[in-house]
């Protein structure tokens, strides 16, 4: 699906996940996005967009496996997807 992107054309280095998965899946596959960085010694992970950035799963996976994730830490991630907590936060902050 992004094999003629300009984002992955214009990127050093870009590896194939999930092979052989519908294109949802393949950008939730948390497990071979974690394997991939390891094996290419990837130091930091910036999830774009959509998908992974919403997912605190993802960000405690990276954490995890001693990979910087870009973005706001799994605790407050989870607590973003808490909306009844959020909207508490949002409304005692003013």
């Amino acid at each position: 699906m992004d094999k003629h992107s300009l984002h992955r054309l214009k990127a050093d280095e870009a590896y194939l996940v999930g092979k052989g998965l519908p294109p949802v899946a393949a950008y939730l596959a948390i497990d071979q996005i974690i394997d991939i960085a390891l094996e290419h010694n990837v130091d930091a992970i910036h999830p774009g967009y959509g998908f992974l950035s919403e997912r605190s799963d993802f960000a405690q996976a990276c954490n995890q496996a001693g990979i910087t994730f870009i973005g706001p830490s799994p605790d407050v991630m989870a607590r973003m997807g808490d909306k009844v907590f959020f909207k508490y936060i949002a409304k005692n902050s003013m």
